[in-house]
């Protein structure tokens, strides 16, 4: 008899188990997945589509992501804008999924993408530059402004109370609690970068309007607004110019995309070559990644531009 009550505990410790299951998360880039960790700390792990050594701008989905993305509960991405991979997942999507939309969510402030010179592609023919950019007319880098990042806690907070009701009020602690982090690191990034904001910069795209907005960050130009493209020597000459007219200090590559164009740019200047990584590629997985993120290109600015001033 003591047999047959044990197993039938054991049996509703399952089932309840098993019903209150934390749901299946699936976030797209690296940053949405650090801040997703921090929420769900605790009670479950996210899932990461793309590696921060992939880039949203070129990626092709496998067959093992859309099986991924057909096998979540609920989905967190920036939005068509930016993993344009996703379009034909997203339309086939199970009714059962949720998806949040970082791009739409309430608080989210978002910049229109730069124009002229060189924030934008070389004209051809008698098209204009903007053409190029198709309906892309805002910068979906959102995450690299912490308050953007506050206003994404808030919203991963709250779909997850209601996909998880039996740990709702864990992830608003622990959403309560990122967002006072990420309130320190803000103070401590803006006391780093404050000796920066007269040094100018080319960065290798325009990935980082966020960043140089809160931060008062003086950005001079980028060598490609979309790394799909590969930029002429129109385009190289007029930021070799841009570097000697402006006295740009660093010209930064990325370790998504290949440095050859750097050093082409860098070619009969005095500036100096250093790295950025808008996603994260060195920053720990889980809770911590987000600040690993933005300390990370804090300490890519300051190691390169103090070394050249």
């Amino acid at each position: 008899m003591f047999r047959v009550i044990a197993s039938a505990i054991a049996l509703l410790g399952f089932m309840s188990a098993a019903a209150h299951a934390e749901p299946k998360v699936l976030a797209t880039v690296k940053p949405l997945h650090a801040l997703a960790a921090s929420v769900m700390n605790g009670v479950g792990s996210p899932s990461l589509l793309l590696r921060a050594s992939a880039s949203p701008h070129t990626y092709a989905l496998k067959p093992s992501d859309a099986r991924a993305i057909q096998k979540a509960d609920l989905i967190f991405w920036i939005g068509p804008d930016y993993e344009a991979f996703m379009a034909k997942s997203m339309r086939s999507l199970p009714k059962s999924a949720r998806v949040l939309q970082m791009s739409k969510l309430p608080g989210v402030t978002l910049h229109a993408t730069r124009e002229g010179g060189v924030w934008e592609e070389e004209a051809h023919g008698h098209g204009h530059a903007h053409d190029a950019k198709g309906h892309d007319e805002e910068d979906m880098h959102l995450w690299l402004d912490p308050i953007n990042a506050k206003a994404i806690l808030a919203a991963m907070s709250e779909a997850l109370g209601r996909a998880d009701a039996p740990n709702a009020a864990r992830y608003a602690a622990n959403a309560t609690a990122a967002a006072a982090e990420i309130d320190a690191l803000d103070a401590e990034l803006a006391s780093k970068l404050a000796p920066l904001k007269d040094k100018p910069f080319i960065v290798f795209h325009d990935a980082y309007q966020y960043y140089e907005k809160r931060y008062g960050l003086n950005a001079v130009g980028s060598i490609t607004v979309t790394p799909d493209r590969v930029p002429g020597p129109r385009r190289l000459s007029d930021l070799r110019k841009k570097i000697t007219d402006q006295g740009a200090l660093c010209v930064f590559s990325e370790p998504q995309f290949t440095s050859g164009m750097v050093g082409t740019v860098l070619s009969g200047t005095k500036a100096r070559a250093g790295v950025l990584d808008p996603l994260g590629v060195a920053a720990p997985d889980g809770p911590g990644g987000y600040a690993g993120l933005m300390r990370g290109i804090a300490d890519g600015l300051s190691s390169c531009l103090l070394a050249a001033s």
